[in-house]
């Protein structure tokens, strides 16, 4: 099945269960329109990763999941991983050490979106001047900050194209300065480019920053 190109489509979680062992960990339903955040909310081991892995397509097979997943009118789940462009943002921000900065802006960017090496620079350096980092292009990913590093990984995501955004705890690594920075920078990117988010996360206050509707598993 072939994806649209239009990133403005409701993510729809609808009656998804995911279980191990015979026990459900996780029963959910939700709409997350363009543009907003859906929270789940859960200590450490009650399944908010796991979710996550369940719509990008990287759930264990130890898992079972039921359900379905729509983004617009497309099957999430009867896609394969590599195809359903689901963007995801982690705890570490998951720099390639043997790349460059702008090396890993550039492998993120889709082939037909640009097959031209200079295209794809060049759409990587204005990704790195859109958050500051201009001229960071030729750097080790090494010699960045941790807040540099974080908005790399932001940038880097986007320019994937992805139709959702997955946010794994992504602030959590932060400190307290730069997690207000990096709330406001991923929401703000997220609404400009109307793309649903669903946020897991063990901290009220960033559920607060996302606004939406939160889901708490026990």
């Amino acid at each position: 099945m072939k994806m649209k190109p239009s990133a403005a489509d409701t993510l729809a979680l609808d009656a998804v269960t995911i279980g191990l062992d015979g026990q459900t960990l996780i029963d959910i339903s939700a709409h997350v329109a363009p543009g907003e955040v859906l929270t789940v909310m859960g200590p450490s081991g009650s399944g908010k990763s796991t979710l996550l892995h369940a719509l990008a397509g990287s759930l264990a097979p130890v898992f079972e999941l039921s359900g379905s997943v729509h983004l617009g009118d497309v099957d999430l789940l009867a896609l394969p991983a590599e195809t359903r462009r689901m963007g995801l943002l982690f705890q570490d921000p998951l720099l390639f050490p043997h790349l460059s900065v702008c090396g890993n802006m550039m492998i993120a960017i889709p082939r037909p979106a640009s097959k031209v090496r200079s295209e794809r620079q060049k759409l990587a350096e204005d990704a790195l001047c859109a958050i500051g980092l201009a001229g960071f292009g030729p750097r080790d990913p090494a010699t960045l900050s941790g807040g540099q590093a974080a908005r790399v990984a932001l940038q880097r995501t986007l320019l994937s194209q992805p139709r959702a955004l997955l946010l794994d705890e992504p602030f959590s690594k932060l400190d307290a300065a730069l997690r207000q920075d990096m709330r406001r920078l991923v929401f703000d990117h997220a609404r400009a480019r109307n793309l649903p988010v669903i946020l897991v996360t063990h901290d009220p206050a960033d559920a607060e920053a996302a606004g939406g509707e939160v889901f708490t598993l026990d």
